[in-house]
């Protein structure tokens, strides 16, 4: 796992995808943004949890907040105004960032950043 500040570093370049990844368990694509997300947070579960929820919406707006005892909450609306359809709490996470918005658009998960 990457420092945090690396992460960030990393996160911040990322505004386009040159190609779209696939993995067969899951159920969309992801972009390269989302890629170095799994890599450098070691976030596989991160993926993992948003698709066995496999839900219909053709526009997600995917939410994960640490919080200072390493809980974290998982949530998903369909847009910023809309009340949550999905909320998972986390028991324990190590994951670097305090938080994480991605969005999932008609099959591919990727950083806001790349929308």
């Amino acid at each position: 796992m990457l420092a945090k500040a690396e992460i960030e570093s990393g996160l911040a370049q990322c505004y386009g995808t040159e190609r779209y990844w696939k993995n067969q368990a899951l159920c969309f694509q992801y972009t390269d943004g989302v890629h170095f997300l799994w890599e450098s947070c070691d976030a596989y579960w991160l993926l993992t949890a948003i698709s066995s929820y496999r839900r219909k919406e053709s526009f997600q707006v995917w939410n994960l907040k640490k919080f200072d005892d390493n809980t974290a909450v998982l949530t998903m609306q369909e847009d910023s105004d809309c009340p949550y359809l999905v909320q998972q709490k986390i028991h324990y996470t190590d994951f670097p960032l305090d938080e994480i918005q991605l969005y999932l658009i008609d099959g591919i998960l990727l950083l806001t950043s790349e929308y």
